[in-house]
């Protein structure tokens, strides 16, 4: 792996975008980018919305009610999305980490359970059940697709975003798991500051610099 000054992320903040269009453009990233081209990693907020992975079943969505469900490619089943919840997604090639799909699912886990222990929270993952755990709670989702030797997609960490839609499904396919988010857990900053700095744990785990481009 080269060391961080040899490499560079560019992360860019999209704000409150709609999902389809944004899962739409990180297809396009990763289908057009060529072995020069540098991995980005994305920070967006969503509407209200279902995503459900593709080892998904319907039985999982219990009462959608007026949010959509949208068939995605990541792995894993169902989850939800919602304004206040923090998405960062990876656009990273693997050949360039060094990294298998497993490490990385371990580098993103790992990132989140070292940001929440900044402030005294003890979170853990699960090798059944990939993702992070507070007390057996779920707070953070992952998923990822590869395609090409790149990934995309990534990881969603609840913040302060309501909660209640996890109840019309089965998070993840375990049925009765229960969420929480920071906002619960005592921690009182909003996404945007939380995005940084678990975007510093990524980039560091990743061993490469972190290039904040500008506001879209």
């Amino acid at each position: 792996m080269s060391a961080a000054s040899d490499r560079r992320v560019i992360v860019r903040e999209l704000g409150l975008r709609d999902y389809v269009p944004t899962w739409q453009a990180m297809r396009d990233f990763t289908d057009t980018r060529g072995a020069d081209s540098v991995s980005e990693i994305w920070l967006v907020e969503h509407p209200p919305v279902f995503t459900q992975g593709q080892a998904g079943k319907a039985e999982h969505v219990l009462m959608p009610g007026d949010i959509p469900v949208v068939q995605t490619d990541r792995g894993g089943q169902v989850t939800y999305h919602g304004p206040g919840q923090l998405v960062v997604y990876l656009l990273i090639s693997l050949r360039e980490t060094g990294l298998g799909i497993r490490g990385l699912v371990s580098v993103m886990e790992n990132a989140i359970i070292t940001l929440l222990a900044h402030y005294g929270i003890a979170a853990e993952a699960r090798a059944d059940a990939p993702g992070v755990y507070v007390d057996g709670r779920k707070i953070a989702s992952l998923g990822l697709r590869v395609r090409r030797g790149c990934t995309y997609h990534g990881l969603a960490l609840n913040v302060c975003n309501d909660l209640e839609p996890f109840a019309r499904i089965n998070p993840c396919g375990f049925a009765g798991l229960e969420v929480t988010s920071t906002q619960r857990l005592g921690i009182d900053v909003p996404p945007h500051v939380l995005g940084k700095a678990l975007v510093a744990e990524l980039a560091q785990a990743l061993a490469c610099e972190a290039e904040w481009a500008a506001a879209e």
